[in-house]
């Protein structure tokens, strides 16, 4: 796995794993905008399909990022190169890392709850409202994560 830690692609300080998770967070709000554009012509099962894609994928690259971050020394390896205070740096990944926390609970009970009332034919239908409610806030949750995780990035290996 030393490639993970090869330089970047970028053009910062951060490991090339590092510029790898930063895009596809960066891309996921947009992604996920793309993955409702069926449901709104009404292909659910693409939708559907697409969403349960999105959040495997996630998963998939957090754990590959948190696999990164352990091996690579975390985050006091990391700041190292930052011109900015430790403290204040500690502190913004503490509340992105709740944010993110947060991110996955939410947009977890979102699919699960979405996957339940589609097997019981009440999404579309019934349940469309919660869903679109569900689906605004889980959505706020991850651009939130995203932006932050953005202002890691910066913070670590270009300021």
């Amino acid at each position: 796995m030393d490639y993970m830690f090869q330089s970047g692609f970028l053009g910062t300080r951060a490991p090339l794993f590092m510029d790898m998770v930063t895009i596809i967070v960066a891309l996921l709000p947009v992604l996920l905008a793309l993955a409702v554009y069926p449901a709104v012509k009404g292909h659910y099962k693409t939708h559907k399909i697409a969403q349960v894609a999105l959040y495997i994928v996630s998963v998939i690259v957090v754990g590959y990022f948190e696999y990164g971050v352990r091996i690579g020394g975390g985050f006091e390896e990391f700041i190292k190169g930052s011109s900015l205070s430790h403290t204040f740096v500690y502190y913004f990944l503490l509340m992105h890392v709740a944010i993110a926390i947060m991110t996955l609970v939410v947009w977890t009970k979102t699919l699960y709850s979405a996957l339940v009332a589609s097997g019981k034919s009440a999404l579309p239908g019934k349940a469309s409202i919660a869903h679109k409610k569900e689906t605004k806030i889980t959505s706020a949750f991850i651009l939130a994560t995203g932006v932050t995780g953005l202002a890691i990035y910066f913070m670590l290996f270009v300021l």
